[in-house]
């Protein structure tokens, strides 16, 4: 049917062609949006709009025809939302109705010139006095009564997904809505918006396995990178006091409802703060989002409800463990390593691993509104600073919402002595079996040595953000083109 559909557009193409019709013309310029004509003339009764006579122009694909013989109603939808047109043979030349009634097709885009009156039911209709072919489509749409529902469709082909289901549409205007109002935030706060390397000489700022590629004329191999983060302080070095980047992070690892192997990121990092500063920041700007988003505090997600009403929650991981299992699983190494491993988490022998692992499956998963979880082990916090009550953990946490980690962040480790002796430490990691330590990065130190500024920084996943303010309940809602299986 497809293939019957196909011939016999192209063979309407032809005609096209045939009769001096460009159809793919470019000259076409629509001065008005549906949403325009509907915002200023949708309120007015047909007495009202019988005394306008000013003519609207638009352009748009054609989602619907309903065909009366000497008349037709359709659908066209913009940019900016949907309109309906009514073309009849009286208005034009015989030529052009029948070429519009023999030729055009739903899903052709089209430039209709016309005044708006009502229809009997009361809707505002655009009245065609002229039409241009804009573009033939050659491919049937998908059923329109139905919308796009395969899954596997939606995400291969968004084209399609985008022009079947206006959802679609508003999950990715909310999300760029949602990186806008970020952006503003950060620069009210004195931020400033920098951009970094995406190709890194050595992989580090995060704990991740990198996708690695090669730079010919240098003759070297190099790495998309997992964060942005050791460049972001090395401009804290530098003088740039505050700075955040938006971007495309990497990360080769397996797909899921919310991991894709290519995400966005924000970071950001302020010079004289604290990580106990950025959750009163991070608290802040979710907030903003949520209210210039959704409207509320509190967001409806998967059959429940996510409370953003601050204070939030404030939850150290020892004392989780320790009110969930009893002491010895923090101060016991055998309890804890056999608690983690009946449960399927290869710890490797690093307290450190075992003691977040733990927490994040039988704990973290479980938290719904969001949670400050704080207290990391020394060992998994390679770049933040110590605690200065408590030098095996670190001044660092990250946010969880609905079971999901959302957030990282923590006081920054500044002493160059302390940093590569962490250094040297995750290489020993790595040596154990843990591939997605940090790599040492001698010119980090370096930068160090020349001393950064009290500093504490933060890492948001957007992607993850994107999903709870707008209710998708996968990764792959909320990116354009996720990757996929072949």
């Amino acid at each position: 049917m497809d293939n019957d559909q196909f011939q016999l557009r192209k063979s309407k193409l032809s005609e096209l062609k045939e009769k001096g019709i460009n159809p793919y013309e470019n000259r076409f310029k629509p001065k008005n949006t549906s949403l325009e004509v509907i915002s200023v003339y949708g309120e007015k009764d047909a007495e009202e709009l019988k005394d306008i006579q000013e003519s609207f122009s638009l352009a748009g694909r054609i989602i619907s025809i309903r065909d009366f013989g000497k008349s037709a109603f359709l659908n066209i939808v913009d940019r900016t939302g949907k309109i309906q047109a009514f073309i009849q043979k009286k208005n034009l030349d015989d030529e052009t109705f029948q070429s519009f009634k023999k030729l055009i097709d739903i899903g052709d885009f089209i430039g209709i010139e016309g005044n708006v009156f009502k229809t009997k039911t009361g809707e505002l209709t655009i009245n065609i006095s002229s039409y241009e072919f804009l573009t033939k489509t050659l491919r049937p749409l998908p059923e329109k009564w139905h919308g796009l529902s395969d899954v596997e469709t939606r995400y291969r082909q968004r084209y399609l997904d985008l022009i079947s289901n206006s959802g679609t549409k508003e999950i990715f205007k909310r999300r760029s809505k949602v990186i806008n109002l970020i952006r503003t935030f950060l620069d009210k706060r004195d931020y400033l918006e920098v951009e970094t390397p995406i190709l890194h000489p050595i992989a580090g700022g995060a704990a991740a396995k990198p996708f690695i590629t090669h730079h010919n004329a240098l003759d070297m191999d190099l790495y998309l990178r997992i964060a942005p983060e050791l460049y972001l302080k090395r401009l804290v070095v530098g003088g740039l006091e505050r700075v955040y980047e938006l971007g495309r992070t990497f990360r080769n690892e397996g797909v899921s409802t919310r991991h894709n192997p290519e995400f966005t990121m924000l970071e950001f990092y302020q010079s004289y703060a604290t990580y106990e500063d950025l959750m009163e920041l991070i608290e802040d700007l979710i907030c903003h989002l949520a209210e210039e988003t959704v409207g509320s505090l509190t967001i409806p997600y998967e059959e429940k409800e996510i409370n953003l009403s601050r204070p939030w929650k404030r939850i150290n991981i020892y004392d989780a463990l320790i009110d969930k299992f009893g002491e010895e699983i923090v101060n016991d190494e055998k309890t804890l390593f056999e608690k983690a491993g009946s449960l399927g988490i290869d710890h490797n022998d690093i307290k450190g691993k075992a003691i977040t692992e733990l927490f994040e499956l039988e704990i973290g998963e479980k938290l719904i509104d969001p949670a400050f979880v704080y207290g990391f082990p020394l060992d998994v916090s390679p770049l933040a600073r110590k605690n200065d009550d408590n030098p095996e953990i670190t001044d660092r946490f990250e946010l969880y919402i609905y079971g999901r980690e959302i957030a990282n962040a923590f006081s920054e480790l500044n002493d160059p002595i302390d940093q590569n002796e962490r250094f040297a430490n995750q290489m020993k990691m790595k040596e154990k079996g843990e591939d997605e330590s940090h790599e040492m990065d001698k010119d980090y130190v370096t930068a160090l040595e020349y001393g950064m500024p009290p500093t504490a920084g933060a890492g948001i996943g957007i992607d993850r953000l994107v999903m709870l303010l707008t209710g998708a309940s996968s990764i792959r809602e909320v990116i354009f083109f996720p990757h996929l299986r072949s």
